[in-house]
Order: C-alpha cells, then structure tokens, then sequence
C-alpha cells in the first residue's frame, strides 16, 4: 500500500483480493497483514482481538469483519489499521468521525488529558494513531519546557579520588593492590529517575512507529533533550516508583500517555505480537461514558447522576426463610432527587431508522423487554424511562411520542448527537410528559 494506514469503519469487511474487495465494498489489506490478523482471530484465545475481529466466509471468500471497537490496530508489516466509528459512514467525512471520535475518547479517564481544540487542521487530518502521538509529544514538550526533574541518585563507583562515603569492605577487596584508587558511595544529582526513564521508553517506541515528518522530527529533538537519561528496563516496576511529588504535576499527562504506550493500558487495550500492539475501543462502552459525562454537567439543579446502579436485580429465590438475589439489573444511568429515582436511562450503540419498513425504526425486542424490567424495580411501574441512541442523518429527533410499556410507565427514544466542538447534547422531547431534567 502507498499509505502507512488504511481507514475503516466498524462493521466494514477486510479483504486480500483486491478485485473481490473493489466489486463489493470491502477494504483491501496485504494477504500477509490479512493472515496475520486471521491467526490471531482464530488461534490465539488469549488475544482480545478475537472481540474486535471476525473471521468469515462470505460468498466464497475469506474476509475479516471489524466489530463494534474503534482506534488503531497495528500490523508486522509496519501499517496500521485505523478503525472509526460507524456513525461516521454515511453522514461525514473520515476526518469528522474522527474527531467525534476523539471527543467521545475524552470521557475516559485515561484520555481526559487530551486538548482537541488546542490542535491545527494538519492534526486533524492525521490517523488516529499519529494524533495519539502529537498529544503525548506536545506534553513532553511541556515538560522540556519546565525542565526534567532531577534527583539524589545513590551511586558506588573506584575512584581516583575519594567522595562522599568510603565502602570499606569493597575497599578491602578491590584495591589491596590499587591503592590509589577509593571505592565510594555517594549520591549525585541525576536526570535518571523513574519518571524520565519511561518517557524516554515512550519516546524511543512512538519513534519506531510514526509516520508523520513532524512528528518524527519533534520525537529526535526531545530524545536529544532527555539523552542523560536511560531507558527503563523494567517498565511495570518504574511506574510503581513513580512519584508525583509537589511541583511535578506537570509531569502527569505525559506519564499518562507513557502508559498506554509502553503497557498498551487502556478500558479495553488489545496486544497482538510484540511487535505489533492495537489499541481498540468498544464503542458501547465509549458511547455510554460519553453521555454520562455530558448529562451529568446538563442536569438541573436538585438532581444526580448515578452510574451502572446495582441496587436491584430481576428475581429473589426463595427457600424457606432464605433469600437470594439473581440476576441483577444494571442500567446505564439512573437521574435521581433527594435519593428517588427519577428516570432510568440507557444508551445503545447502534443506528436507528425511522424509515425502516417493519415500521419498529431497527430497535429490538430485547431492549424493550429490558427498560420494561428496569421499569419496574426501579420506578415501581411508574415513572419515565429514556432509550438512548447516538443521532445520525436519519435519526436526529425524538421518535413521536412515546412508548407505553403500561398505564403508568413512558418509554421515549432520543438521540444524542455527538459534536467535536464540545457542544453534544440529549434532543428532549417537546411532549408535555417527558420529565423536564436538564438545566
């Protein structure tokens, strides 16, 4: 391939018979990146990729289908994968669904750090991966520009000349014969503290990686800056020695993004090989933590937003005075005042059309039979319930009116419509029942 990375969406098909993907839509990849990414579907049990991957045979021919996860999938070949949400496809442009993307990657605590609207428009043309590395470098740069921190260092060295605390016992049995010489120990003020070490391991793997000019160019220019410092050599027990201490808050986005990139540590961080790490995101959970962290600065006054409540299941079974609670009922949100529920929400990840011709816009059975359940061990059958999805060309109002799952108990269908400039918000419903939560 001419490019370094191929862009996707969720659900897209990977083929490595170009003509095959030209005629039905599918992307073409390598035949080695596609068998690459075949044996870890189908051998490696122990690979997450199984979850974000699909291995089928469609009309005769082998293809890989993306699942639900977006972000960035590496390849041996040295190209990557750059997989974007579906939202995305049909209504806007690859460098738009990435931004949306990007905003969505906010809410989670390891990316709360990254400042979009900070960013030029070169960035936001970039793959995802490539931004990755531009936010982890602009936070270095931060650092260089306050200055690496430095620490007492404990050394033992022989020395022509005696410093600090002699070794007596080392002493004694080197330099029986040397005897000009002192074996020490001391402490020197040094740049090699376990902070700068994995930063400088961070900076030497994004090198290898990247693609972009600048950003190869501004990885050597701060490698120069922290050439006194060594790389780690054991990753996991440096970051247990990291200590923030006062005056080095400056250092912690940085450590932050060292972190996914030396440990592949996110929600759900895929690895494949050594050499070839992904880092993928499932986007209900993405979609799901978004929402939740918008609706919560959107509420009116009086009202809290409680997450993944776990106070109620579906069935209690009873054996004579014993009682055990099953399967419990966990919806996403929950918005209450003075300690009542006041509605019960939940998001899905998936596109709604108003359109469809079987007249149910492409919701499930399912999810109906669940805001029921949630319905009436959380708002004792009374009350409203609110069926999130994420907004789209096709479904960018409230569906009319509501569902009514009893006498008493509401069903709405709103979409949420995502926007890179920070300014996403729930579309309320203007029917008089719908339960008026936001500011």
């Amino acid at each position: 391939m001419s490019s370094a990375y191929t862009t996707v969406f969720e659900y897209d098909y990977l083929c490595f018979n170009k003509s095959v993907a030209d005629n039905r839509g599918y992307v073409f990849i390598p035949k080695s990146d596609f068998d690459y990414l075949s044996d870890k579907v189908s051998q490696d049990e122990q690979s997450n990729l199984n979850s974000a991957l699909k291995w089928q045979r469609k009309k005769g021919v082998e293809v890989i289908q993306v699942q639900n996860y977006a972000g960035v999938i590496f390849l041996p070949s040295g190209q990557h994968i750059e997989v974007l949400p579906k939202t995305g496809k049909a209504s806007s442009t690859a460098d738009d669904a990435r931004q949306v993307f990007l905003t969505m990657l906010r809410a989670l605590g390891e990316f709360k750090h990254i400042h979009w609207e900070n960013v030029g428009l070169d960035t936001q043309k970039m793959p995802l991966f490539e931004v990755f590395i531009r936010q982890f470098l602009e936070s270095v740069n931060h650092i260089i520009k306050r200055g690496l921190r430095s620490d007492y260092i404990k050394q033992e060295d022989n020395l022509l000349f005696k410093k600090g605390k002699l070794n007596v016992s080392r002493q004694l049995r080197h330099n029986l014969v040397q005897q000009h010489r002192f074996y020490c120990e001391f402490d020197e003020f040094l740049q090699d503290r376990p902070e700068n070490r994995l930063i400088k391991s961070a900076l030497s793997k994004v090198g290898s990686y990247c693609k972009s000019h600048r950003n190869q160019k501004l990885t050597n220019e701060f490698l120069f800056s922290f050439d006194a410092v060594p790389e780690s050599k054991n990753i996991s027990q440096d970051f247990e020695r990291v200590r923030l201490t006062r005056g080095m808050e400056y250092y912690s986005n940085s450590l932050t993004w060292a972190k996914l990139i030396l440990s592949g540590l996110s929600p759900t961080s895929v690895k494949g090989d050594y050499h070839a790490p992904s880092l993928l995101f499932p986007m209900e959970q993405l979609f799901e933590a978004y929402v939740a962290r918008v609706l919560a600065g959107q509420l009116g006054q009086g009202y809290e937003l409680v997450t993944q409540a776990q106070s109620k299941s579906l069935v209690r079974h009873v054996v004579g005075d014993n009682a055990k609670e099953m399967f419990a009922l966990r919806p996403d949100l929950v918005i209450k005042q003075s300690n009542e529920t006041k509605a019960v929400l939940d998001t899905k990840w998936k596109l709604l059309n108003p359109e469809a011709p079987d007249k149910k816009f492409g919701m499930s059975q399912a999810d109906f039979y669940q805001m029921y359940a949630y319905g009436q061990k959380y708002l004792a059958g009374n009350g409203d319930l609110i069926l999130i999805y994420p907004a789209t060309s096709k479904f960018s109002v409230p569906i009319s009116g509501y569902f009514a799952l009893s006498e008493t108990l509401r069903l709405w269908v709103v979409p949420f419509d995502i926007k890179a400039n920070g300014q996403s918000e729930l579309a309320v419903p203007a029917h008089e029942k719908f339960p008026r939560l936001l500011a």
